[in-house]
């Protein structure tokens, strides 16, 4: 038993002293000498109006359409003004797609009541529960000094919007009409 376990150590001392001899660049270089680039990729969840919110793996340049259509598509309650498809999503972000009509009430025939952030007035935006007159002005400050929102997630950017507060209006505001 000693006699294999002296010849088990000798063979793995020798395997690892190959591998640190042995130049991976040279390994791997084709007849043509190219190097194929593997795209970045990173982790975002998406959760709301899809048929499979979570976390899915999306390559650098992805969009909101490409997340939407990996997480499965939009349910028929979704608020499609609420998103642009062309947006570009960010490593790390959690994406939501709000509903058009009230998700508590099952029988509910009417949408929800929702403000414009990129096209509202302050005064309009405070009608929002949540969306107190201070920070309605710090939302139209924001886009008129940055643009206007791309994503309901860039709202948590607005100084004196937290998780907490984005929550809470997040199924009340659009980004178009």
């Amino acid at each position: 038993m000693f006699k294999i376990l002296i010849g088990v150590v000798v063979v793995t001392i020798a395997v690892i002293a190959a591998f640190v001899l042995i130049d991976p660049t040279k390994m791997n270089s084709s007849a043509t000498g190219t190097v194929t680039e593997v795209a970045s990729t990173f982790t975002v969840a998406i959760e709301g109006e899809v048929y499979k919110t979570g976390n899915y793996t999306m390559s650098e340049g992805s969009t909101m359409l490409d997340l939407i259509t990996t997480a499965g598509g939009t349910t028929v309650n979704a608020d499609s003004r609420a998103y642009y498809e062309e947006a570009e999503i960010t490593k790390g972000m959690t994406y939501y797609i709000a509903s058009r009509y009230d998700a508590s009430d099952i029988c509910s025939a009417s949408e929800v009541n929702k403000v414009n952030i990129n096209m509202d007035d302050a005064e309009t935006l405070s009608t929002v529960s949540g969306i107190t007159s201070t920070l309605a002005n710090s939302i139209v400050s924001y886009r008129s000094e940055k643009g206007l929102f791309s994503t309901l997630e860039q709202l948590m950017e607005v100084y004196g919007i937290g998780n907490a507060t984005y929550r809470k209006i997040r199924s009340y505001v659009i980004l178009h009409a």
